[in-house]
C-alpha cells in the first residue's frame, strides 16, 4: 500500500469513527432514558393519563450561569403547569408558578437568578443543581411523577 493510500485509509477510518460516535451521542441525548437507573435508585412509575409533557433536555449541568431544563408540551391541547414541581435526586424542588404551556410549546427553567417570562423561568438558586448521570423528574400537583430525564 502506498503512503497516499495509507493516509486516505486513516482519514476514512477517522471519519467513520466520528460519524458513529456522533450518532450514538445524538441518540443518547435525544432519548428520555426513562428506564435507565443507577444502582439503588428507585424510579417511581408514571401515572397513566392523557398528559403528554416531557423533559426534553438538561443543559449546562454543574454550571450555574448556563444550567437549564427544557420542558415541552407534546399534546394538542394547552396544559396548565401551575403547581407542578421539578425535582433532582437530592430533593431540590422547583415549583411552577402560574403557567400555561401551549401545544408544542416549551419552557426553560434556569437554575440561576433572572426575571421570569412566558418561555424562561428562573429558580433563583445561587449554586448549580444538576449533575451528569442524575435523574430529573417532573411531578404533577398530586406529586405523581409524570416524566424523567437522565442527564448525560
Amino acid at each position: 500500500m502506498t503512503r497516499r493510500g495509507l493516509v486516505l485509509y486513516i482519514l476514512l477510518n477517522a471519519l467513520v469513527s466520528a460519524l458513529v460516535s456522533g450518532a450514538i451521542l445524538f441518540y443518547y441525548d435525544h432519548t428520555n432514558h426513562k428506564t435507565d437507573c443507577a444502582l439503588n435508585e428507585t424510579v417511581p412509575t408514571l401515572a397513566s393519563s392523557d398528559v403528554n409533557v416531557e423533559i426534553v433536555s438538561v443543559t449546562g449541568a454543574g454550571v450555574l450561569a448556563s444550567e437549564s431544563v427544557t420542558i415541552q408540551n407534546n399534546s394538542d391541547t394547552e396544559f396548565l403547569m401551575t403547581g407542578w414541581t421539578l425535582k433532582d435526586s437530592q430533593g431540590s424542588t422547583y415549583t411552577f408558578p402560574q403557567l400555561t404551556l401551549y401545544p408544542g410549546g416549551t419552557v426553560q427553567v434556569h437554575t440561576g437568578p433572572g426575571t421570569d417570562t412566558s418561555v424562561d423561568l428562573y429558580w433563583q438558586r445561587s449554586a448549580p443543581v444538576w449533575e451528569s448521570g442524575e435523574l430529573a423528574a417532573l411531578y404533577d400537583t398530586q406529586n405523581i411523577a409524570r416524566t424523567f430525564y437522565r442527564i448525560p
